[in-house]
């Protein structure tokens, strides 16, 4: 199949990834909970209490990390040119969605405890409805960009190719 821009690939033909992200420890009570113990800065340079309670409990956050990963539990957030993905386990079954025309706006919410990780959690709006929500992102404001491009690409195209249809409909008719 030949392709007017290379690795980009329209949504009508097949479903193709743009982005994968997982969600950071941010995205669990207990890893809020770590990050706003990490966040007391009382102390001298960066010997600081946060600091010392990181290393202190940087077991139980590799704990958190890989349950994140672990297979058949973990979750990872995907992007493709038709949706928005969360898939469960290694090998990305996918668990729930968002089609990329079911929004309009997205906010980053950035819950105590998840600044420390620069995390925030992903909502998704159809005008003023809620439609989904990503919990944890790592480095939300990239994701979200690449999923506000998905969106403008994937809704610009699907009404180009009905104002043609509707053309060739008009056509035909005459």
């Amino acid at each position: 199949m030949s392709q007017a821009i290379a690795g980009v690939a329209p949504s009508a033909g097949s479903e193709t990834s743009v982005m994968t992200v997982w969600p950071s420890n941010g995205a669990s009570g207990l890893g809020r909970l770590l990050g706003r113990l990490y966040e007391i800065d009382q102390g001298i340079r960066f010997v600081t209490v946060g600091n010392l309670l990181a290393l202190a409990t940087s077991p139980i956050g590799a704990a958190i990390y890989l349950w994140h990963a672990a297979p058949g539990v973990g979750t990872h957030y995907r992007l493709t040119n038709r949706r928005v993905i969360i898939e469960k386990g290694l090998n990305g079954k996918p668990d729930r969605w968002v089609d990329l025309d079911r929004f309009n706006r997205i906010e980053i919410e950035v819950r105590p405890g998840q600044a420390w990780y620069n995390a925030g959690d992903m909502i998704f709006f159809l005008d003023n409805i809620e439609t989904f929500r990503l919990k944890g992102v790592s480095r939300p404001e990239t994701f979200r960009s690449a999923c506000l491009k998905g969106h403008q690409t994937y809704v610009g195209v699907r009404a180009a190719l009905q104002r043609e249809a509707d053309r060739a409909l008009v056509r035909a008719k005459s």
